[in-house]
């Protein structure tokens, strides 16, 4: 990758096709000529970007294509690329903004790649390498709460807490290395106990964000809901009646009738679902029941959340183990407790309790559909919005290390602890340190910056 910026580039940055208004972006060390010669009003250009030394407003007109519009214009290095930057505001005409670009292009300057004006922002300083991947995040976030966590993201948030825990690493390392200097002279600039309680808050800063990271990854839009329960619980036709379709999974009498599992992508109220039915949980030696129940174990271990269904007319025998095996999921998974066939007469009597159950239902008959799914998008949104501090993309690629990150701080925590020296203490800071750097970017390589900014759109 060739990391000098100093040509003029150019892209559309609104968003392709007719809309109220489209916008040019132009960027480079020299656009001056470049707009001068494609605006009229060249003697109000000149004249204006001579003494101008702030972001300005200048109505102008494309002068190959009479086409009016307002040009913003940022002179100096306080740009978002860190060079001089204009946008041409205009109507959103495909055929007039590409003629425009056609024509900006003619008189110097080239078309942006892909993610450049970023790229630009980057390498200048004026964004970290987490905020330049924020700016994807906020184009292609899916909803209100991936929005709002890709902008906070953008505005540093994260990136003020990474940089905060670098800093107080690099005053560590400096006390360290300033003992070792005077090491002869038995000097303690860091007591031992300070050493390791500084260690230890940013080690569990570390950790936290790994796992965040693990959570995250790369999102896919869609979150997962799986119904899972004993055999017979009245998991498919649940399916069946949240799906809208009587005939979407078999039902039967018969325990065990589902082996394999069926997805359905649904959305309600805007949030995209992929609603998942398995295998009821049994064991069993034939090579058909043993694939379903690896089946069902790989998609409640992937689940966002899972719906464990219990039936009212469940045999005694089978209370035990049906409850065993919901706390156990319970302890690991996000889950709703779910009684189902509500419409059987053994659901009436006083025998059977409901009081451990967060719904009561009765597929068949259609009372509480509505009030589950409305638990579940609650539950959804509590546990999809948790503490989640990363972007997928962000999450991805700085797992590794954030957990190298943090087994560097916990060996010089151990380190410490144990006084083995403080000159291995050091040593395993600077190895965090340079972990940290390469999220944000203090680190890179040219290959890390291709596989981020090749994922951007042109114009960004």
């Amino acid at each position: 990758m060739n990391l000098q910026f100093d040509d003029t580039i150019v892209a559309l940055a609104s968003a392709p096709g007719s809309g109220a208004a489209g916008i040019i972006r132009i960027s480079g060390v020299d656009i001056q000529p470049c707009l001068s010669a494609c605006f009229e009003s060249a003697s109000e250009w000149q004249s204006s970007h001579r003494s101008v030394r702030h972001p300005g407003l200048l109505h102008l007109t494309d002068s190959s294509l009479n086409l009016p519009g307002s040009l913003y214009y940022w002179p100096t290095k306080r740009s978002f690329t860190g060079q001089p930057l204009a946008e041409f505001h205009t109507v959103s005409a495909p055929p007039l903004l590409e003629s425009a670009i056609e024509n900006l292009a003619a008189h110097g300057a080239r078309m942006a790649r892909p993610g450049e004006f970023t790229l630009r922002a980057f390498l200048a300083g004026r964004v970290d390498l987490v905020q330049a991947e924020a700016v994807l995040g906020v184009i292609d976030a899916y909803d209100h709460e991936e929005l709002d966590l890709a902008l906070s993201q953008l505005a540093g948030g994260v990136s003020t807490r990474i940089g905060q825990a670098r800093m107080n690493l690099l005053e560590l390392l400096s006390e360290l290395e300033a003992g070792l200097d005077f090491v002869e002279e038995d000097i303690e600039f860091i007591d031992r106990d300070t050493l390791v309680s500084r260690i230890q808050i940013i080690r569990t800063f570390c950790e936290q964000l790994y796992a965040d990271s693990s959570e995250r990854m790369e999102s896919t839009g869609s979150l997962a809901v799986v119904l899972a329960g004993l055999p017979n619980a009245g998991k498919s036709t649940l399916y069946n009646a949240l799906v809208g379709d009587t005939q979407a999974a078999l039902v039967s009498e018969v325990e065990g009738t589902t082996r394999d599992y069926l997805v359905t992508s649904l959305e309600w109220e805007g949030q995209s679902i992929h609603l998942i039915d398995t295998a009821g949980m049994e064991s069993g030696e034939h090579e058909i029941s043993v694939s379903a129940q690896d089946f069902r174990r790989e998609q409640i271990s992937q689940a966002d959340l899972v719906i464990w269904c219990t039936a009212a007319d469940i045999k005694a025998e089978l209370k035990d183990k049906d409850r065993l095996q919901r706390d156990q999921l319970a302890a690991s998974q996000n889950v709703i407790i779910l009684k189902t066939k509500s419409d059987l007469s053994p659901a009436l009597s006083e025998s059977h309790s409901f009081s451990d159950c967060e719904i009561v239902l009765s597929a068949t008959q259609g009372t509480g559909i509505e009030s589950l799914k409305k638990l579940v998008l609650i539950r959804l949104k509590e546990y999809h919005r948790g503490s989640k501090l990363l972007i997928g993309s962000t999450a991805s690629r700085c797992r590794e290390s954030l957990r190298s990150a943090g087994q560097s701080l916990a060996a010089a925590e151990e380190a410490a602890t144990l006084r083995l020296g403080e000159e291995l203490v050091a040593i395993e800071i600077r190895d965090a340190l340079q972990h940290l750097g390469q999220i944000v970017g203090q680190v890179y390589t040219d290959d890390i910056l291709d596989r981020i900014f090749s994922k951007f759109c042109i114009g960004k």
